[in-house]
């Protein structure tokens, strides 16, 4: 199967691309509504001078591509490239209709869309958008991260919008902006979002037992010292799934009222046991 996974990578960049394709040409475009980063620049010049989307989406994400290039590698900035040349293609060939008339369901459903789109093309290897790639070399150069660099041209971006389309088409864009966050970030980390959870506590081995044969998550012991008391305890670490969180609290509340936990999102885990076990 790993012979065919980078033909699987690029047919999944293209699915990308279209579904992204799908939410700008039925939903955001018709509604006069844009997307945030250089996609929403694009968008935004295309409103305003007629301009094939297109040709904005494959110039101005352009440069960013060969600063990918040379900043991350040259796979991803042949997957990119193709992304973004096949969202261009889209948007420019096929003929999508127009969904609705509603500005809120344009709104949601554009960005759902967008964002699905985006997600799908990060999740294998490439982009569809370079605000990203221009927020990590403005991050290296600069005290602000890379969230709050996306997050500052994002609102200079909506900005200009207010100014040249209007406040109310500017407010629907800011939605449709987190409406297609949430949906990446549902796509990349999805209803199996990790918690790393430390648990304190002298009923360890209880805790430990109930943990590997009630919920059938793997378990590590560490040996740390009490900074007040330098008594010596077995430390548990585990990674759970979301859903299982309120589960493994419940287990470790009823061994020990009193344990000391520290709950930390995982934002990726490769590796180790990290499905449910199955016990006869």
């Amino acid at each position: 199967m790993s012979e065919f996974r980078p033909l699987l990578d690029y047919l999944w960049l293209a699915t990308g691309a279209f579904v992204a394709a799908l939410g700008i040409d039925c939903f955001l475009l018709p509604n006069h509504f844009i997307d945030g980063g250089v996609t929403g620049v694009s968008m935004l010049l295309t409103q305003k001078t007629g301009v094939p989307l297109a040709v904005f989406l494959v110039l101005l994400n352009g440069p960013f591509v060969f600063i990918g290039h040379r900043l991350i590698g040259r796979t991803f900035a042949i997957k990119s490239f193709f992304a973004i040349a096949a969202l261009a293609l889209a948007v420019e060939v096929i003929p999508f209709p127009k969904a609705t008339e509603d500005n809120l369901l344009g709104a949601v459903f554009g960005g759902c869309f967008v964002g699905a789109g985006v997600g799908l093309a990060i999740r294998n290897g490439g982009v569809l958008d370079g605000t990203e790639i221009l927020a990590v070399v403005l991050s290296k150069r600069t005290f602000a991260t890379v969230g709050e660099i996306i997050l500052g041209l994002n609102v200079v971006i909506f900005a200009l919008a207010a100014f040249a389309l209007g406040v109310e088409p500017a407010m629907y864009s800011v939605l449709t902006y987190f409406t297609a966050s949430k949906t990446i970030d549902y796509l990349l980390h999805g209803i199996e979002a990790y918690n790393g959870v430390t648990i304190v506590s002298d009923l360890n081995t209880e805790i430990r037992a109930a943990i590997l044969t009630e919920l059938g998550r793997g378990v590590t012991i560490f040996r740390g010292r009490g900074g007040y008391s330098t008594v010596e305890r077995d430390v548990l670490y585990c990674v759970v799934t979301r859903l299982e969180m309120t589960r493994l609290e419940a287990l470790v509340m009823a061994k020990d009222p009193g344990a000391f936990l520290v709950i930390a999102p995982v934002h990726e885990v490769t590796g180790g046991t990290l499905k449910r076990r199955v016990f006869h």
